[in-house]
């Protein structure tokens, strides 16, 4: 896909803000209801205390609930073109990796192996319907967003690199923009990359118009329904 180019600042404040945030805002900047390109079911952190994850996605997918078929050197040369690819491309990157045995997954890709090589290689973090491993011994500073916790690699393997995957109802392309924190992830649409800072902006000081009012001594019912008027009439 085309290279995307962001404007200055926006990473900084997309950091700054969790992954509901990033999706309201997005309908923010769409004008509408209806954005749906986000994860959809709960899944697990490896880290919940991490700050959210943004990057480029570098795609993949794996299997290992059976043996693969193709000859182990095939096997070894497909994982160090993994590895190129997890280490290609300008920064910052997150793995996106599907695990094709979807509900039947079992074998952990992300333990304390694969999270020091993919941070050493330059990767933020990790999102996958798949399963890790190795709690408290994964990298500190590389977050894992997964489907399952499990204490196997079983017969985990390379399947594709750098091709369409889908994350729990999250289609992703390599080289989306994706963010991510312990609510799921989501996919950034191209067309709104322009206006997102402004339409995040927009959001928190929105909402600050109902919440500061809902936490001051007295809030009362009066004291909502003025809120609310203010707070209707910032949203439209």
């Amino acid at each position: 896909m085309a290279e995307l180019i962001l404007p200055d600042g926006l990473l900084d404040l997309m950091v700054s803000v969790d992954t509901p945030t990033v999706c309201n805002a997005i309908e923010v900047a769409q004008g509408k209801r209806g954005f749906s390109n986000y994860t959809k079911r709960t899944m697990l952190a490896s880290d919940p205390q991490a700050a959210p994850m943004i990057g480029f996605a570098r795609t993949a997918k794996i299997a290992g609930r059976e043996a693969p078929s193709d000859p182990a050197e095939v096997i070894r040369a497909r994982r160090m073109d993994y590895f190129r690819h997890m280490a290609s491309g300008d920064g910052p990157t997150l793995a996106v990796v599907e695990d094709m045995d979807g509900e039947n997954a079992v074998s952990a890709w992300w333990g304390g192996v694969h999270t020091a090589v993919h941070k050493g290689l330059g990767l933020r973090g990790a999102v996958t319907n798949g399963v890790m491993r190795d709690l408290g011994d994964m990298e500190p500073g590389f977050p894992v967003l997964a489907g399952a916790i499990g204490p196997s690699h079983a017969f985990v393997h390379v399947r594709e690199i750098a091709t369409p995957v889908h994350i729990f109802g999250m289609d992703v392309l390599d080289g989306d923009l994706v963010h991510a924190d312990l609510h799921g992830a989501l996919v950034v649409p191209p067309e709104v990359i322009p206006n997102l800072k402004a339409a995040i902006t927009k959001l928190v000081e929105t909402e600050a118009l109902i919440i500061g009012p809902a936490r001051s001594d007295g809030f009362d019912f009066a004291a909502l329904e003025k809120a609310w008027a203010a707070f209707e009439k910032a949203r439209t």
